[in-house]
């Protein structure tokens, strides 16, 4: 988890670089759809793992 943490911080600041340029307009988006992706997928890892297999 650390690992992602790292990850998305460094594509921030490149995000916030690429803002000074106009492009975060692209990045913001993309952005919103990850963090709809990723919290579906976190949502369904709570629901499955919870669930213990006879």
């Amino acid at each position: 988890m650390l690992y992602y943490a790292v990850v998305f911080l460094i594509i921030a600041i490149i995000a916030g670089f690429f803002g000074f340029f106009g492009v975060a307009g692209l990045a913001a988006t993309i952005a919103k759809i990850l963090f709809v992706i990723f919290i579906v997928l976190f949502i369904v890892s709570l629901i499955f793992g919870r669930r213990r297999l006879p």
